[in-house]
This record gives C-alpha cells, structure tokens and sequence, in this order.
C-alpha cells in the first residue's frame, strides 16, 4: 500500500516546494511554520478558531488547515507557507479524501457526522450520521471501497462504504479509540486505543479484533516507518513511542519524549519523527535509529495535527499526511 512512499524520494510536484512542519495550535488559533532544517518557527499564521489537523490536498498542491471552531478550512500555499483562503464547511475536526481524488471527507466530529464533499467544488454530496459519540479519526481499504473510523468517546469503530455513503457495520472495541491505519499489505487495520493502553488489529472483512498489541499508557497516535517494517504508537500519558514490528506485531522498542506525544510525522527520509507535543506547547523530534529525543521545539498552545510537507506519494489521503 505504501510502495510509493518507501525510498523516499519526493515526485516531481512536490518536490520545489520548501520544506516545512506546519503545526496547528489548537489553543490559540494559530500555525507555526517550523524550518526541519533549523528547527526553528520561523512564521506563525493567523487561521480560524480551534484548528486541529493541517491536511494536504490529494493532489498536493496546497495544505487545508481544520479549523472547527469558525466551521472553515484555511488553505496554505506550500510555496509561499502563507494562508491563502478558506472554505466554509460545518465543523472540520478531520479531512481526508477518497483515493481517487474524487470525494472529500468531513469529520464533524461535534455533529457525530462524516460529510462527503465533490474535492473540486466543495458541494456536499452525502452525509452518514454516527449513531455513536466522538467519530474523529479514519482510513481507507485497499480497494477503496470502504472506510473504518473510530468513535473515540463510545468506544466503537464504523465501517463506511464509499460508494452509498452509508454505514455497513460496526464494532464494539471498548476504550477509548482514535488514530486508524491500513496495514501496508492491506490485510487489517490498525486502531490506537488510549483507553485500553494499547492497538486493536482488526480484520475489517469480517468486522473483528483479531489482536491486541499492548503498548502503554494512553496509545494515540500511529504513523508507519519509512521502510514499512514498523509501527510508530504515541502514548499520550505515558510519553513516550512504542515501536511495533509488523512482522511479529510485538513492541521491540519504546522512546522517550516526555510530555504528551500526540499526531505524528515522518520526515521525507524517515529519519526524523516529528511529534506533536499536546499539552506542553512542544514538538518533538525523534532520531528514528536510534530513538533519541533530538530536539524540543517551542510551540503554541495544545499543538495537534502537525505535518511536515513535502512528502514521498503519488497523493494524500488527507488526515496530517497520509500517502499512498
């Protein structure tokens, strides 16, 4: 699934634009621009209230800021890394986009809905009301025919199919689930569960927990390294990073960052984690061989969503950058 994102390399579309890590600060209605080649801020953008994931277009070519307080989407121009619109839509906590780049994917998570949107013209063309609570964080089948999303405060995970817009099933996993990831091989995904202190692996085909990956203490965000052979777990309360081998499905490291380690990124060569730090005003920077704390970068208030851009992929699939 993750073939075109392995070495590295950035295709020729993005690859002129700087590189930047844009951190959406929820607390303050603020992006701060990192430069990841000197670790500093080097701009702060003005967007709308609570913003809380910064998600690239499918076809990469501009940014969207979730700004869920002022119900807009804030547009970043990655060349210039200044804001350059917005759209109005109802209460974006999440954005994503079908894989063929034809449907965008509105979590309004206070409205317990997930609004489908044509990409090009932002005209809504659907909407499935989640009977549960908390609906904030999903990922797409291989295919691409469906979608599993967690319901974070009711402790369910929902399956979507893309062409009806509708909901076809649902699991009760308990906890407290939140960041959702294909499997690179496609075959299951995987659920981060701050509740449970641990990853749900689910056959979403049959709609059951196959496996439980215990990790620690308030598992919340997943990110896949470069290489594909491991799974990144941020523990938000136990601040640190779990390291899953996918292979085995075992945790064969844990880093330490302190503070509350939230969303996550890769830098283009996999070197660097990038690490939203929640509650501290922090992103963290991970040495991905060797699981150092390299560097504690100064932030706004409650940073969530980061992403740094630009990044290996044929497109995004939305969320802080997700590629394919």
């Amino acid at each position: 699934m993750y073939a075109a994102t392995v070495d590295g390399h950035l295709s020729s579309k993005v690859a002129n634009y700087p590189p930047r890590v844009y951190v959406p600060n929820s607390a303050d209605g603020t992006v701060d621009v990192i430069d990841p080649a000197t670790f500093r801020v080097v701009d702060r953008l003005q967007v709308g209230r609570i913003p809380h994931h910064i998600a690239p277009s499918w076809d990469m070519t501009h940014l969207y800021v979730d700004t869920e307080g002022s119900s807009s989407l804030s547009l970043i121009d990655p060349m210039t890394a200044k804001i350059a619109g917005s759209i109005p839509v109802a209460y974006p906590y999440n954005l994503y986009f079908t894989p063929d780049g034809t449907r965008a994917i509105v979590v309004a998570e206070r409205l317990q809905r997930i609004d489908f949107y044509d990409s090009q013209t932002w005209k809504q063309l659907g909407s499935v009301t989640v009977p549960w609570r908390g609906v904030d964080h999903l990922d797409f089948s291989a295919d691409g025919s469906f979608l599993l999303a967690s319901t974070e405060w009711t402790g369910m995970v929902i399956k979507i199919d893309i062409a009806t817009m509708s909901m076809t099933g649902s699991l009760a996993v308990g906890g407290l689930p939140i960041d959702v990831r294909l499997a690179p091989d496609g075959s299951v995904f995987y659920v981060a569960n701050q509740g449970r202190q641990g990853v749900s692996v689910i056959d979403a085909a049959n709609l059951t927990e196959v496996q439980f990956i215990p990790t620690a203490r308030g598992a919340h965000g997943l990110e896949i390294s470069r290489d594909t052979h491991f799974l990144y777990v941020s523990n938000r309360l136990a601040g640190t990073i779990s390291v899953v081998n996918l292979r085995t499905r075992a945790v064969v490291a844990t880093w330490a960052t302190g503070g509350s380690p939230d969303m996550m990124a890769l830098s283009p060569n996999g070197g660097e984690l990038w690490v939203s730090g929640r509650f501290d005003r922090s992103v963290y920077v991970v040495d991905t061989a060797t699981g150092i704390l390299i560097h504690q970068i100064a932030v706004g208030g409650a940073p969530h969503g980061l992403t740094f851009f630009p990044n290996p992929g044929r497109f995004s699939l939305g969320h802080n950058g997700v590629y394919r």
